[in-house]
Parts: structure tokens; C-alpha cells; sequence
């Protein structure tokens, strides 16, 4: 017979373990589901550093929430007593018309986030160590940064189970049945029916969510840090982030951690992956390819071979864009998915926002341009 429980949530990574952190501290009973362990490095929330930043130039629409974000952060923080976020800023560059500085410009003007102009003096004193190409517009953010990615993660879970979540780990989820009135979910050894459950399944959420037929793409996305020749790039110095839009391709980074190496990838490209499960997770010739040449053309001061590299997985929709909604046939269904690469920084107020949704209804966070319906006739 199957077990009753008031909430699930399945799958534990950047979404999944906020979601868990929300529904518990409101003092509801919840239980957490996850296919590996706490904080792995199989999914798309690991690799040390992910971005954060308001001048959101994919969509002026999502700085409203970066704002709750921001404050969800800082509260994680406080209650976990970790250090989570460091606001060292990061440097934007590029084609003064191309969608990237125009998306910064948007996000200044439409919701007063601070933006400073730098000129090609400025980048040489403040953000030695780049060649900025000619023609380029170069930005700077002061109060973006990195989050501790999976110190984050982990944070969230610490926290949820201080409020009295459970959570099941190594449990992959086999099936999942939806009717009008409960939801089944069965695992190779467990077996619930939930009042309200939540899918963040990461590149596994069209497995999980089949027949809702979302359009999402899975790619492997390669991590690089390449040595440092001398530490023009360190946190310590002052140094920040960077986000290049480049004539072939996008590129961002962080400042060196350890005085050793830089972090870097390529946000752009990336081959599809059919098996989340067996992603490939060697390193091949043609992965550091594009990284190269941009380490080449823009940042003298890098070793252009990698010392080291991980793999993660962007789940892309169609549009770029994330999907938060409700099932179509039982409402106390709720999930997240294709987060595309740029979600993480969110975590924090997509938990508090799935919680609203899967114990109310509703949530009064502006996520309708995220709702899957706009993908009508394409799969969703």
C-alpha cells in the first residue's frame, strides 16, 4: 500500500532544495526525494561559482524576482551562518547593438539597477588582465558577484531539515501518476501518494513530466580553470566576474579562488544529450576549443589549456526562458524545468515561489511570462 504524505519534492538540486527549505520553514511536513546525494555533481548545480546579477539582459521581467532573490539569499545566509554570496561585481562586454549590452542598458533604465560605463582607461585600471576588443562596450555591475554553488545547496537542505523536512536519497523516481484527485509516485523502493507534490528534475524533467510533452533540450556544457600566469585575476586584488558577448560565441568567468586558477566556460553551443544519466565526462579535444580562443583573444594573463574541467547540463527551452507552472489535469502538481543555463541565481525565490503555488494556488511573484502555455503548438 502506499505511503500518505502532505508534500514531496523531487529532486534536490538548486531548485528542488529550496523548494524543501519554503514548505518546511512555513512549518509544513514535507518530504524531499533524490536520485544521488546532497549537493552532487551530476546534475547543473555544481562547479564551485555561479553568477548573480540585476541587469538581467535575457529578459527586464526577471529582475523583480532577482530583487526577492537577492534578500532570500541574504536571509539563507543568516539563518545557515554561511558565507553564500560574494558581491565582487562583474564587468559586461560587447557590441554596443548587440542584444547583451542593449539587455544591460533595459535593465537600467526600466528597473534603476546600477550600471557604470567604463571606458578603455577604466578597464585597464580596474579590470587588468582583458583585451577588450575594439568597437566593444564595457560594463560594470557593482552589485552582482557568485554564489557558493554548492555551499548554497547544501544551506538549503541544513536549513530544511532544521524545520523538520525528511528527505530520501540515492531514490530514483520510476514513475509518476497524476489524476484529478492524487498523485502517485513510485521509486524502486518506495511508493507515496501526495497532497502537493514539486518536479525539479533538472535534465531530467521531460522524463519525469512525459506526458506534458515540455520542449526541452538537454546539453553538456564543459567548466573550465586555466591556470594564471600572474594574479591580475584574483578576488583578493579586487578583481570580479566577466561576461563576454563575443562575435562567436558567449563567455564568462570568475575571479581566481586560489590564486592558481581562473574559472571559465562557453554559455553558448553545447552537444545535446540523449541520456542525462550517461552524459559523457571526459574532457575531448574539441570541448576547449572555443575557451581557448577566447582566452587567446581577451585574457593574456591565462594559460589557454584548462588544469581542470567538470561537466554539468543545461536544460534549454525553446525560447531561452524558464518554465514554472502547474499540471494541466491536478493543480497541486507543481514544477520548475528548463532553466537554460541561467537559473541558479534564482534558487532562492523559485523555492519560495513553488511552495506558493503547490500549497495555494497562486503565488503573487510576476512569473506569467514563465508559464508553459506560451509554448502552445510546440509541445508543452
Amino acid at each position: 500500500m502506499p505511503v500518505h504524505v502532505d508534500y514531496l519534492v523531487l529532486g534536490l538540486g538548486g531548485m528542488g532544495s529550496s523548494a524543501l527549505y519554503h514548505l518546511a520553514r512555513r512549518g509544513l511536513k514535507v518530504l524531499g526525494v533524490e536520485q544521488f546525494g546532497i549537493a552532487h555533481d551530476r546534475g547543473s548545480s555544481h562547479g564551485e561559482t555561479r553568477i548573480i546579477r540585476k541587469a538581467y539582459f535575457e529578459h527586464p521581467d526577471y529582475i523583480p524576482l532577482l530583487q526577492r532573490a537577492y534578500s532570500l539569499w541574504e536571509e539563507l545566509e543568516q539563518e545557515s551562518e554561511k558565507s553564500l554570496f560574494n558581491r565582487c561585481g562583474l564587468m559586461v562586454a560587447g557590441p554596443p547593438e548587440g542584444a547583451v549590452i542593449k539587455g544591460v542598458h533595459l535593465a537600467e533604465e526600466r528597473h534603476s539597477v546600477k550600471v557604470e560605463s567604463l571606458s578603455a582607461a577604466d578597464v585597464l585600471q580596474r579590470c587588468p588582465g582583458f583585451q577588450v576588443p575594439v568597437g566593444f562596450e564595457v560594463t560594470f555591475e557593482p552589485e552582482a558577484g557568485f554564489l557558493h554553488v554548492e555551499e548554497c545547496v547544501q544551506a538549503h537542505m541544513d536549513c530544511a531539515l532544521a524545520h523538520g523536512a525528511q528527505i530520501v536519497l540515492h531514490e530514483p523516481v520510476e514513475s509518476l501518476l497524476v489524476s484529478e484527485t492524487e498523485i502517485e509516485v513510485q521509486t524502486a523502493n518506495q511508493h507515496w501518494v501526495a497532497d502537493g507534490v514539486i518536479v525539479t528534475a533538472g535534465a531530467w524533467s521531460s522524463d519525469c513530466l512525459k506526458e506534458l510533452q515540455l520542449p526541452l533540450e538537454v546539453v553538456r556544457k564543459v567548466l573550465f580553470w586555466n591556470p594564471v600566469l600572474s594574479p591580475i585575476y584574483d578576488l583578493e586584488q579586487g578583481r570580479g566576474g566577466f561576461f563576454f558577448d563575443m562575435p562567436y560565441g558567449e563567455f564568462y568567468g570568475f575571479p581566481s579562488l586560489d590564486g592558481k586558477t581562473v574559472k571559465l566556460a562557453e554559455h553558448t553551443g553545447g552537444a545535446q544529450v540523449p541520456d542525462p544519466t550517461n552524459v559523457d565526462r571526459e574532457l575531448s579535444e574539441v570541448d576547449a576549443t572555443s575557451v581557448a580562443r577566447f582566452v587567446g583573444d581577451v585574457m593574456p594573463g591565462l594559460n589557454p589549456s584548462p588544469e581542470r574541467h567538470a561537466v554539468c547540463m543545461y536544460t534549454r527551452t525553446p525560447d531561452g526562458h524558464f518554465i514554472i507552472d502547474q499540471h494541466p489535469r491536478n493543480q497541486r502538481l507543481v514544477y520548475g524545468a528548463g532553466f537554460s543555463g541561467h537559473g541558479f541565481k534564482f534558487a532562492s525565490v523559485m523555492g519560495e515561489i513553488l511552495a506558493d503555488l503547490v500549497t495555494e494556488g497562486r503565488t503573487s511573484h510576476p512569473i506569467d511570462f514563465l508559464r508553459a502555455d506560451r509554448f502552445q503548438g510546440e509541445g508543452a
